[in-house]
Order: C-alpha cells, then sequence, then structure tokens
C-alpha cells in the first residue's frame, strides 16, 4: 500500500504536493490535506487517493464558484460557464452549483425577481427586453415568466418615465401626436408592450395648450418649407403638407399654415 513520504508546500499559496513512495503524486489543497490529515507515514490506498483528488476538485470548483459570486448574484448558467473556462470539469462543477444552492447562495428565481425589481428602482427596460436579457444568463424562460407575472402594469411607470425624460423637452416643438408617437415607439423599443407604453403616456399629460400647438405648427412648419422651398409652388406645398401630416398635424391647421393664416408666406424666408 502507498505511503506517504513527503508532503511539501508550493509557491502558490494553500497548495501541496503529495508524494507517495518517493513519487510525485498529486497536489492538494490546505483544505483537502486537512480534511484527510495527509501526513507523511500514512498509508493511502488506490481508492481512497481517487477519493481524495475528487474531494479536492470538488473544493476547488466550490471555493472559485463562491469567490465568483462574491462580486455580485450570478445565474446557475453563468456560475457553470465560468467554472468551465477555468478548466473546471463538468462533475466538479455541477457539486459545486448543487452545494451551493443548497446553501441558498444559487437561486435563479430569486436573480430573477432581483433583476426585475433592481430595474424597476433604477432601470429603463421593459418586461420584454428584461426577459430577453435573463434568458440569455441562461435562465429558464418559465422563471422569468412567472416573475415578470409578479409585477402590475402600473409599477412600470418609473422605469417608462426614465426612458421619456429626454423627449420631454420636444413639447411645443413638435405637435402632440408626433410626439406620442415618438414616444411610443421609444418605449416599446425598450420592451415595453403598446399597452403599458399607452398608459406611461397617459400619465404624462401631454396635452398642449392652442399656444404650444401653435409653436408646434410654426416650427415644423418652417422647417418643411426650407427643405423644399426650391420646388414649384405647387409641388412644394404638397410636399410641405405631407411632411406636416406625417408629423401629426391635422389638416386644417396644416391649411391654416399653407395659407399663410399662421406665418404670413411672404414673411417665410426670413425665417
Amino acid at each position: 500500500m502507498p505511503i506517504i513520504t513527503k508532503v511539501s508546500s508550493q509557491k502558490r499559496p494553500g497548495r501541496y504536493n503529495i508524494f507517495l513512495d518517493g513519487k510525485y503524486a498529486f497536489s492538494a489543497s490546505e483544505q483537502t490535506v486537512a480534511e484527510f490529515v495527509l501526513l507523511k507515514g500514512q498509508e493511502l490506498t488506490d481508492e481512497k487517493v481517487n477519493e481524495v483528488k475528487q474531494y479536492d476538485e470538488d473544493a476547488k470548483a466550490t471555493n472559485l464558484a463562491s469567490r465568483y459570486l462574491n462580486y455580485e448574484p450570478r445565474t446557475v448558467y453563468e456560475v457553470l460557464q465560468y467554472l468551465k473556462d477555468h478548466g473546471i470539469d463538468n462533475e466538479p462543477a455541477q457539486a459545486a452549483v448543487s452545494q451551493l444552492t443548497e446553501m441558498g447562495f444559487l437561486d435563479d428565481q430569486k436573480y430573477v425577481d432581483l433583476a426585475i425589481r433592481q430595474n424597476l428602482r433604477i432601470g429603463t427596460d421593459g418586461p420584454m427586453t428584461i426577459s430577453r436579457k435573463l434568458t440569455q444568463k441562461g435562465i429558464d424562460p418559465k422563471l422569468v415568466q412567472i416573475g415578470l407575472e409578479q409585477i402590475d402594469d402600473s409599477e412600470w411607470q418609473d422605469a417608462g418615465q426614465r426612458v421619456l425624460k429626454s423627449m420631454k423637452s420636444k413639447i411645443a416643438r413638435i405637435s402632440q401626436r408626433e410626439l406620442e408617437r415618438k414616444m411610443r415607439t421609444k418605449l416599446m423599443s425598450h420592451g415595453f408592450s403598446s399597452a403599458i407604453a399607452d398608459e406611461i403616456i397617459a400619465e404624462l399629460d401631454l396635452a398642449q395648450d392652442e399656444s404650444e400647438q401653435l409653436d408646434a405648427l410654426k416650427k415644423q412648419g418652417v422647417k418643411a418649407y426650407k427643405r423644399f422651398r426650391r420646388l414649384p409652388e405647387q409641388e412644394r406645398n404638397s410636399k410641405i403638407r405631407n411632411y406636416l401630416y406625417t408629423h401629426g398635424f391635422a389638416s386644417n391647421e396644416i391649411d391654416s399654415f399653407l395659407a399663410g393664416e399662421i406665418i404670413p408666406l411672404d414673411e417665410l424666408a426670413d425665417y
């Protein structure tokens, strides 16, 4: 039966080389050495050597994963991928994940709930974007759905308002209809559903008074005139009409602009 003839420390802190019958056999962590009392003169069967090696690999995987979790919460998939990238075989990696899960340090459902709540507090993602990001982290879509189902539509208001913060300055610069359309498009690009987007926009109270709508019509009308002023009058007016219509102005408002009732036509070039 092989006998431990030497236990020497490596340059790497906490690691030791184990020699059996005068020959190097394997390395082990300080934790493993203490667990199996690996001292000079101890006899080790082949079975015991394999047990020691397996324990050391499992402990290495668990310690590595624990340090990885110290920085921030992780998903099971992220931990497994991290261990794989650091040369840990699948068996000890799975054992580490199982142990950390039992200890409560790994829980994908809690990760989902935390991510959603953090976004509601300081983020700008809607439900669909959150779902995509979490599933990309290897989380079961069913767990993501469970987490999202706990959130009432009204709870997305703050995140949506943060998305639209920079757009509030456009009030009186473009028509109310176009502003609402742009806001809805931006919200949906952040993963909010059309229904939730409408609720968020409704809370903003974007209704413009007559003077604000008139200011917006002036700004956009002048912009359109400058763009098309070199065209023949009939074509120019057609282009301006189409431009203003697509920017959310009503037909009667466009007619007033083209008739010179908003800005006298002979003064447009001065703007």
